[in-house]
């Protein structure tokens, strides 16, 4: 039987002891493997392990030694309670041993849960879950997260108190981040507000965000833009020494100011253009993006603008002669020079 995302979601949390299996496939590995976890957690409980009440094996095993997945079903455990068998990296040459397990499941035995990469309509394997009349077969998209999934995840970590602006916030975060890093980052969190039973805020949340790979990068566009002139010839020398090229440099620059723009030359005022944001800016970076548009004003980010784009064409040139960071070390120092022109 197929289950819909949405019924899916129910059933990872809440899975029926008398299923067969289930098939969780998917082209993100780490999104089906998250799932996989949950529904293990959900249907074994957390002494699984230490209890030999779940057994795993991978699906190329199968090819090789179909009885393996046969023996395991039907295997009596030292425990009571629950049993399963975890078929990982299943694909359609596992399909007959898998088969074979699905028609002779008695209730006694171990329950199946087979996880796959993405699997099309004709697989042999998924048409074997769809069509069995006591297994599942569900497929993981790369969706962003639910507000309700995210809650969930919340919940697991014992983070409750998260007021509506703070739930905005990890929803973006959510969205733009992979799930295993979104998880991580809620372990982190957990930690971070360990035996702290104040509301989560956006301070708390900006302090566990994954921070930005281009860290020194960040830096020389927030000097640039409060005019920190005299800071931008050594952290030049740091970014050169990490690789970072001038075009690359250039178009963080010019992303960077037009953001400042859109903030800046909103109608309703920079307070109202911050909030437009997309994404959202949040906490301290929100508060510092606001004093740079407010501190340069929309004319002023129009002629820092031009000025990145003249610059990107003489990198991009092919009469060129110059070296190109000394060239876009020249255009930032004019753009810290002119964020203190009044």
């Amino acid at each position: 039987m197929k289950l819909s995302p949405r019924e899916a979601e129910g059933y990872f949390a809440r899975p029926d002891q008398g299923k067969t299996g289930i098939l969780i496939y998917g082209a993100d590995a780490m999104r089906v493997s998250l799932k996989r976890q949950q529904l293990l957690a959900a249907l074994l409980g957390p002494a699984a392990e230490e209890e030999m009440r779940l057994t795993r094996m991978a699906g190329g095993d199968l090819r090789k030694d179909p009885a393996l997945l046969m023996d395991a079903v039907k295997a009596v455990g030292f425990f009571p309670g629950i049993r399963a068998v975890l078929v990982e990296d299943a694909n359609d040459t596992a399909t007959p041993a898998i088969v074979a397990a699905l028609e002779s499941w008695q209730p006694d035995d171990a329950r199946l849960v087979v996880t796959a990469g993405q699997l099309k309509a004709t697989s042999k394997l998924r048409k074997a879950f769809e069509s069995h009349n006591n297994a599942f077969a569900t497929g993981i998209y790369d969706d962003p997260p639910s507000r309700a999934e995210i809650e969930r995840i919340l919940a697991d970590a014992q983070i409750r108190d998260v007021p509506g602006d703070s739930m905005s916030a990890l929803v973006d975060i959510a969205n733009d981040i992979g799930p295993g890093d979104f998880s991580r980052m809620v372990e982190k969190l957990a930690l971070f507000k360990y035996d702290d039973t104040s509301p989560l805020t956006l301070d708390d949340i900006q302090a566990v965000a994954p921070q930005s790979t281009e860290a020194a990068l960040d830096d020389m566009l927030n000097i640039v833009a409060e005019g920190r002139g005299a800071e931008i010839g050594p952290l030049m020398g740091r970014l050169q020494a990490q690789g970072t090229n001038a075009v690359t440099l250039c178009i963080g620059a010019t992303r960077h100011f037009r953001t400042l723009y859109t903030i800046a030359s909103d109608p309703g005022g920079p307070a109202q253009g911050i909030g437009r944001l997309r994404p959202p800016a949040y906490g301290k970076r929100r508060d510092r993006l606001l004093r740079q548009a407010q501190s340069w004003g929309a004319y002023k980010l129009e002629t820092a603008l031009t000025l990145l784009t003249d610059t990107d064409l003489q990198l991009r040139s092919a009469g060129q002669t110059a070296p190109a960071l000394a060239v876009m070390e020249r255009a930032l120092i004019q753009l810290a020079r002119l964020s203190r022109v009044r």
